[in-house]
């Protein structure tokens, strides 16, 4: 069997995710989403930063800066979405969060779709 990367923590987090998803259905604008994982992520003791700047840099010198949705346990990039579907586009941000913040994993959830679906992304320059 593969290495599976942050397989416990990944599976807590996926779990929540469906719950949310469960829930609330797949109507709702990206900001409810985030507010019910977020409670999620309290209710079962998992530490996060939320809506997190990171700085960009090439050469040394500050290009430019995005936000993160979420940073679980400082470890695992989740990226959420509200769209019929992902582009490559959606998967290219996480790849490039992931590159330049040296985390193992991203995982994207679309909550828009009939069901969650999700896709976990893993950074191969990961040192």
């Amino acid at each position: 069997m593969p290495n599976i990367i942050e397989k416990e923590l990944s599976y807590r987090v996926m779990g929540l995710l469906f719950d949310v998803s469960n829930e609330l259905g797949n109507e709702y604008q990206e900001k409810y989403y985030q507010r019910a994982i977020e409670q999620a992520f309290i209710e079962n003791n998992i530490l996060y930063k939320k809506e997190l700047s990171v700085d960009l840099f090439y050469h040394d010198k500050k290009v430019g800066k995005y936000v993160l949705d979420f940073l679980v346990q400082d470890k695992i990039i989740l990226e959420i979405k509200t769209a019929p579907l992902f582009t490559k586009e959606n998967i290219r941000q996480v790849l490039g969060y992931l590159q330049s913040t040296n985390k193992p994993l991203g995982i994207l959830a679309n909550f828009r779709t009939k069901q969650l679906t999700y896709k976990r992304i893993i950074n191969s320059h990961y040192r």
